[in-house]
């Protein structure tokens, strides 16, 4: 049996169980609705289809249903919600209610992925812990062609029970098992890999809540578990040769306890607080590397880290005209995993350590907004973070640390209600980041600092940041029929690191307009446009030599929809809407202290598009029964050239390895489909 009918079986077998624990109980009460059909893809759909489960050509089972039912007697509802369920992205939740007592739900839901690239590979054992690389190499698109992709399914349930005297316990848990393949590479060499994916997250959270006229108070516990079938993936050639070993997420565990509340200490001042502790863990027994790792090397990680946040805050109204919000918040993040050498060899001698990684938070935030003379309000704010890091102490630096690292934000807005049918806001936020100076890569142990031959890039996150950010909105309703929404929004980082190389500066832009017009009551038009301008410039250097290359990174999307929506005759209902999406990467570069060789050539954009084009009418069969179709086309291109090699003979797909492997990535630069789909609905 494959995976995909074991899949199918379980979801039926848990629908059918639902079903028949509330068939007792569905004859009456509010109006419900069950809808069932059946619809087409006219050929594949790799781009569109890696969320939805539809991404091959075909027939799919359509069915949804939302009932709702009360027993008058008790005064217990009864629910049941299905989305989806004859595809691969189901959902099926059903309901136990009896209001302001006691209630449960239990859900299940799938969350597909499939990857839209089309794999040609020699590769043995995918899905599998251990892979074979083929060798000699496979001449280029001689190989199987695979299709890679993950599943979720996820399980859920939900308890509530009211204690009474407002008191109140609530208690969920989700089990979430994760299964497929993902595109991986073989370390140390050019060499396709498959992670095989087979993970089980579990989630626990209960909650005893309290509120008594204006103090309220909520204390509780959430854990996780992660738990991994597969720790570790060997890699060797077909012929048994050069064995190299990838490590797979370790299993981990936490557990929080939390407490939070809230008291109203007048009619215009609200105090709350938060406090919570967790510990997370991470000790699962580490892998030997097939037999090559020392004795002496750690068996474990014994890995820890314990988190502790506190936060006070008040809202209150001292004066009709002004409101004030404050916050105090304090995060200690402290990783108390041991510094340990790993040893790769067997001498016994670490050649690399850990790196546990702590810091400490504190935030101040104070905000006040004030109403003006003519309509006008003015919002200020500034916020405050100071944040402790923890540098290394032992062991090689790879990259720059920070001990200290501060940031304060400043906020301004002005809004205006210019009349009944214009409203308008315009909004600046000004940030400013430095800290202390950077402790530096190093060449060899610690303290020996500031030799900048491992990593000279300038690490973004905690570089120096200068960040300015407007933002612009006006509602319009020049009618009682239209409307309009106008949004503009500019913001630019500036950086500033301890070395030459790294991000520089970037810029976002935003533009958006939408519209929507009331022609009668019965038809409706809405539209919308939005663009999208984001650019990043860059410095990077060759190798290690005086060869430095300037690079402009740039994105420009631009979105468009129109969409109407109506009545025909009291039967029949129709609509549609036309989506354009459309979006340009470019990459603009300059060497300097070397010539570009006459065999290079600049890098190409890559322009992406996407058109979607929607229809569907319902017709009234009966008063509580429709007919409804779809009809839905999807146009998608691309002219990426991520995978392809450009040789005078022309663009060919890149193959992975040289005299091994011979793996090629692909993906159809056009894909075209068309959908039809009929559906019965029928409501009772």
């Amino acid at each position: 049996m494959s995976q995909k009918t074991k899949r199918a079986c379980k979801v039926t077998a848990l629908a059918a169980a639902l079903l028949t624990a509330y068939g007792p109980v569905l004859a009456a009460g509010p109006e419900s609705e069950v809808s069932i059909g059946i619809g087409n893809w006219s050929d594949d759909r790799p781009q569109t289809g890696i969320y939805d489960g539809m991404r091959d050509s075909g027939p799919y089972f359509l069915l949804d249903a939302d009932i709702l039912k009360r027993d008058d007697a008790t005064g217990t509802w009864y629910g049941l919600k299905a989305r989806n369920l004859g595809l691969d992205d189901r959902e099926i939740k059903a309901e136990w209610l009896r209001q302001g007592n006691i209630g449960l739900s239990l859900e299940y839901s799938r969350i597909p992925r499939d990857s839209p690239w089309t794999i040609n590979t020699g590769l043995q054992g995918i899905g599998t812990t251990t892979l074979l690389v083929p060798t000699p190499s496979i001449t280029p698109g001689t190989g199987t062609n695979v299709e890679l992709g993950t599943v979720r399914d996820q399980i859920t349930a939900k308890f509530f029970k009211s204690l009474g005297a407002g008191l109140n316990f609530n208690v969920s848990f989700r089990n979430e098992t994760k299964e497929g393949t993902r595109a991986w590479g073989r370390g140390g060499a050019a060499e396709f890999a498959v992670e095989p994916i087979d993970s089980t997250i579990r989630q626990l959270e209960a909650l005893l809540s309290y509120s008594h006229e204006g103090f309220q108070l909520t204390g509780g516990y959430y854990g996780t578990s992660y738990e991994n079938a597969n720790s570790m993936v060997t890699t060797s050639l077909t012929s048994g040769a050069s064995p190299f070993f990838l490590s797979l997420p370790l299993d981990n565990k936490s557990h929080e306890f939390f407490l939070n509340g809230g008291y109203n200490f007048t009619p215009t001042t609200r105090g709350t607080f938060k406090v919570s502790y967790s510990q997370a863990t991470q000790d699962e027994a580490l892998g030997n590397f097939g037999g090559t790792a020392s004795p002496l090397a750690p068996t474990h990680l014994d890995g820890r880290l314990d988190t502790t946040m506190g936060e006070i805050g008040i809202t209150s109204r001292p004066m009709p005209k002004l409101s004030i919000v404050a916050n105090l918040r304090y995060r200690d993040f402290a990783d108390k995993t041991p510094v340990q050498g790993i040893v790769f060899n067997t001498t016994g001698t670490p050649t690399v350590y850990n790196t546990p990684f702590s810091y400490t938070n504190r935030i101040g935030k104070l905000e006040g907004t004030y109403l003006l003379p003519q309509a006008y309000s003015l919002l200020g704010g500034v916020e405050y973070n100071a944040q402790d890091r923890t540098v290394p102490s032992v062991g090689t630096l790879w990259v720059p640390f920070r001990a200290n690292l501060d940031e304060t934000t400043y906020r301004l807005q002005l809004r205006k209600s210019m009349s009944e049918t214009v409203n308008g806001s315009l909004a600046y936020l000004h940030s400013d980041r430095d800290g202390s100076s950077y402790v530096l890569p190093s060449a060899g142990p610690i303290p020996s600092v500031g030799e900048p031959n491992q990593d000279r890039i300038n690490p973004m996150h905690i570089s120096d940041r200068v960040r300015d950010k407007w933002r612009a909105m006006v509602d319009w309703s020049p009618a009682e029929k239209l409307a309009f929404q106008f949004v503009i929004e500019d913001g630019k980082d500036t950086y500033d690191g301890p070395n030459t190389y790294g991000l520089q500066d970037g810029t976002a832009r935003l533009y958006a307009l939408d519209a929507s017009y009331q022609v009668n009551s019965a038809w409706q038009i809405h539209a919308w446009y939005s663009r999208n301008e984001t650019e990043a410039n860059e410095i990077t250097q060759r190798d290690l030599t005086t060869i430095t290359k300037s690079n402009k990174l740039s994105e420009i999307g631009d979105s468009f929809g129109l969409g109407v929506r109506g009545k025909v005759s009291d039967k029949l209902k129709t609509g549609g809407d036309v989506e354009q999406f459309r979006s340009v990467n470019k990459y603009s570069q300059s060497i300097s202290g070397a010539v570009l060789p006459a065999t290079q050539v600049p890098t190409p954009d890559i322009t992406n598009t996407l058109l979607r084009i929607r229809l569907y009418a319902q017709y009234a069969v009966q008063k509580n029964a429709d007919l409804r179709i779809n009809l839905i086309h999807e146009r998608w291109s691309t002219d990426d050239w991520s995978w392809m090699m450009f040789p005078a003979s022309g663009a060919t797909p890149w193959a992975y390895g040289t005299t091994t492997d011979g793996t090629t990535v692909s993906a159809n630069a056009k894909q075209d489909s068309t959908f039809v789909g009929v559906r019965y609905i029928y409501r009772f």
